[in-house]
Order: structure tokens, then sequence, then C-alpha cells
């Protein structure tokens, strides 16, 4: 019997992504069995786009909308719990600035995993595959922990074999099995933004589960990547806090686990060159924070 499929959609203030999003769902050649969006408390033109695309019929859509804020981490937990408790096979979690090629899901219902991971290109069709193919949690002078990953791997597409095995993903094409979710539990919202999917891509394969990327599950990024965060604003706080609960969690020996201390104080150290006094009160401030984080997560889904 054919598995069934729930796509998990987090926006958030992002109309005008969004909406071509949902156009590019109509066109896939395998129809997914449910569309869940969550829609983060947008204050632009969300609730509008949702609501022309619920009346139009053409997905089988189920708008969530919060009450406030709860960033990608508890939009995606959230989304996560209602997919499980629907009863779905399969899940496919996915931000609001991509578009699958109408193919991507008929590849990745064909493959027999527990987890996969759709392939990234750019709207100029190049290669942008930013899942790690090595995620080092071992080595204490590894500074950021992802020392390998498909696009500098492979460079093309074209050149990457059917099947890629990773040690890491983003929530931007990546799909499990409720196998999984049972063994592991729900993706963490505690991170509100940033490194949800690579604590709960660790948690899997700990648990035993390998990661497929393929290569013939394309899936099209509307924006080019911009992973450069003002590190004294507020999302370098969340960029430093949740760097430091991955080690702090997850690090394989005591020097790894020691590292997010290490960083904190070359930053303070530093910050009258980078980002002066903001910068070194952000990485304190998340170092303590990432102390009182660094318990596991519940693997239960109840």
């Amino acid at each position: 019997m054919s598995e069934t499929v729930a796509i998990v959609v987090v926006t958030y203030n992002r109309a005008h992504l969004l909406e071509p999003m949902l156009e590019s769902l109509t066109r896939l050649e395998r129809r997914p069995d449910a569309v869940i969006v969550v829609d983060n408390a947008s204050t632009d033109d969300t609730p509008a786009v949702l609501e022309r695309a619920q009346r139009a019929g053409a997905l089988p859509l189920q708008v969530i909308r919060t009450a406030s804020n709860l960033g990608g981490a508890g939009g995606f937990h959230l989304g996560v719990r209602t997919a499980y408790e629907g009863g779905y096979d399969r899940i496919w979690l996915m931000d609001d600035d991509v578009a699958p090629d109408p193919t991507c899901l008929t590849v990745l219902m064909d493959a027999d995993e527990d987890c996969l991971m759709a392939v990234r290109e750019d709207s100029q069709g190049r290669l942008c595959e930013k899942a790690a193919t090595r995620f080092d949690l071992t080595h204490p002078w590894a500074i950021k922990p992802k020392t390998a990953m498909v696009e500098t791997d492979y460079g093309f597409r074209r050149t990457m074999p059917a099947r890629v095995e990773l040690e890491n993903v983003a929530f931007e094409g990546f799909m499990v099995r409720r196998r999984v979710v049972e063994r592991i539990g729900l993706p963490d919202p505690s991170y509100f933004i940033f490194y949800d999917d690579v604590d709960f891509a660790i948690r899997a394969r700990r648990a035993g589960f390998r990661i497929w990327g393929l290569r013939d599950a394309v899936l099209v990024r509307q924006l080019d990547f911009d992973q450069q965060h003002d590190l004294a604003g507020w999302k370098g706080f969340y960029m430093y806090r949740n760097l430091f609960v991955v080690h702090l969690r997850y690090g394989e020996n005591l020097a790894v686990r020691l590292k997010p201390l290490l960083i904190a104080l070359a930053v303070v150290l530093l910050s009258s060159l980078r980002g002066g006094r903001a910068e070194a009160a952000n990485v304190t401030r998340a170092l303590r924070a990432a102390w009182e984080m660094r318990a596991l997560p519940s693997s239960s889904v109840d």
C-alpha cells in the first residue's frame, strides 16, 4: 500500500514568497495527502494568501495560526506534532521560500528510507545544498562543526551520486517517516530559530537512522542564501546560544563540550575588534542560556 504524506510549511511575514510556494505544491506530480501551514502570527498579507488558497481548493490545506511568533523551531514542533497526530506515514518539512520540482515528491516517496533530503538548487539551477556530509562533534578545533557539505563536495548536482549520506540537514526539504518521530520525539521548540533541524538530525542518526540526500529530488530556493547575521544583534544571540547547546548536548568528549566556553572567552577578548560590547554581551548571555538548555529534549510525543 502506498504511504500517506503531509507537507509541513512554517511561515512568518513572507506572503510574497508563500503564495508562489503554495502554487508550486499544486503542480506536484504526486499529490500530498495534507499541507499543514503554520502561520507564526504574521502581520502582513499571509492570512489573505492562505484564505485564497483554501477557497481555491487545489490543495488539502490545513492552516494553523499561532497567537504569537513561535519561531521556526516552535512552528516546526507544532506542525510535526499536528502531522504525527493526523496519522500520516511521512512528514515533509519546508520553508516558505522554496518551490519543489513537480517530480520531487514522487522521487522522495519512491525511496524506501526513513530520513530523506531533497537537494536544493538556486533559481539559476546552481547547486546550493548546504546539508552537511561531515558534522564534526569530535574534534575541539573544528570551530564550525559543519566541515563539509553537498555543495562543496560535488559542485554540481549532475556530478553527485544518486544518493549521498548526510550527517545534518535543514528543515527545507527534509522528510521523515513517523517511526522516526515515535523513536526520538518532536523538533525542540526551545531553539526558536537556528539549529533545531541540526538537533533533530543528530538525534535521528544517534538512534540509528541514516539520512540520504537524493540527487533527483529537486527543490528550488527562491532566495539567495544569507547565513551571515549580525552577531551583535538578536539573531546573533540565537546563533551563539544554539551552537553552544548542540556542543553541550552532543559533544563526543569533554574538550568539545568545553568549546562553547573557549569561544565565548575569545569573543569577549576580541570584542573591541569585532562587535564591541554588544557582541560580548550576546555571547556571555548565550553561554548562560545554553547551559540551562543542555538537557536532551524529550523523546516522547505525548
